[in-house]
């Protein structure tokens, strides 16, 4: 990856005050990019007015759009109209302010909740269409993929320069271990430390027969730093680690991990969400040279010790 390519860029990077921004931010600092991090006290951007003063006053050079109205499935099924129209309206406001102003490019996080309920394994990003998202987070994936469908169509009539990056399931340092809307490793990992300092079972959701796919953070910052750099396609790109693994293996791991020794309750009354998840990233690899570099285990046990040091602190 080339220093100097980021060494004279302003680069917005809504979101990046979140989880992803922890270890997205300082790479884009440390090869000396101008970062500018705007926060929805300042700036709400669903609303046009905001978005288009964000840019005027910090004239980027290009714009990496994370943030997000989500959570995991508890959260989305809760919430499945606030999830749509907040996310929706981001990207139609950053993408169209940023065409207006012929920013010279746009960087569109998206999600593989896009991808049809039943996707053939491992999906292609050619895949997205053939049907529609699993039911629990369609509200979250289809208002994501509007941003494909914009940055393609604004690309065809006025040059837009806007990519498509379809992330799987991250989780790391610095996650949100809130169980009213962390994502699945977090949420476990927290039920697992507690449940054995406290001594108290815990109750896993749905049956534990779906597959997922995990991404180390700093894979994900990384994946996006590349992207940013090299890629300029209108095809969207998968990001992950291609690999998967069943969440009922996933609780093993965690359990020898973590070193939970008390019961384990499977509330099958509670969804499973999408049956499979596992992507084909060799356009990533073929395209601007990404590959997951953080094995589950090690990524984990990161994972493990931070949560243990900073949030129960």
């Amino acid at each position: 990856m080339g220093k100097n390519f980021f060494s004279d860029k302003t680069i917005i990077v809504t979101g990046g005050a979140g989880f992803l921004g922890s270890s997205l931010v300082p790479m884009l600092e440390s090869r000396g990019a101008d970062v500018h991090v705007p926060r929805s006290k300042d700036c709400d951007l669903r609303v046009q007015d905001d978005v288009n003063a964000l840019y005027d006053d910090v004239s980027p050079d290009i714009v990496i759009h994370m943030a997000v109205n989500g959570g995991g499935i508890g959260y989305t099924r809760k919430h499945p109209g606030s999830v749509f129209y907040d996310n929706l309206l981001m990207g139609v406001n950053t993408i169209h302010s940023a065409m207006e102003r012929k920013i010279g490019k746009y960087v569109g996080i998206g999600t593989i909740c896009a991808y049809p309920k039943f996707t053939k394994v491992p999906f292609r990003e050619e895949d997205l269409w053939e049907g529609y998202p699993e039911e629990t987070n369609a509200s979250y994936g289809l208002s994501k993929k509007m941003m494909l469908v914009q940055s393609q169509a604004y690309r065809q009539e006025y040059g837009f320069n806007g990519i498509h990056l379809l992330l799987v399931n991250m989780y790391g340092p610095n996650d949100d271990f809130d169980l009213q809307r962390s994502h699945v490793i977090p949420a476990l990992i927290r039920k697992f430390v507690n449940g054995k300092e406290n001594g108290k079972d815990v109750v896993v959701w749905g049956s534990g027969k779906p597959s997922r796919e995990f991404l180390y953070v700093d894979d994900a910052a990384r994946a996006i730093m590349l992207a940013t750099e090299r890629y300029n396609k209108p095809e969207p790109v998968n990001i992950g680690a291609g690999q998967e693994i069943t969440i009922m293996d996933l609780v093993k791991l965690l359990v020898e991990l973590t070193g939970y020794e008390g019961c384990i309750m499977w509330d099958d009354s509670k969804p499973d969400g999408q049956p499979r998840r596992c992507l084909d990233t060799s356009r990533a690899k073929k395209e601007f040279g990404f590959e997951a570099k953080v094995k589950l285990r090690d990524g984990l046990k990161k994972t493990i010790e931070w949560y243990k040091k900073e949030w129960k602190k």
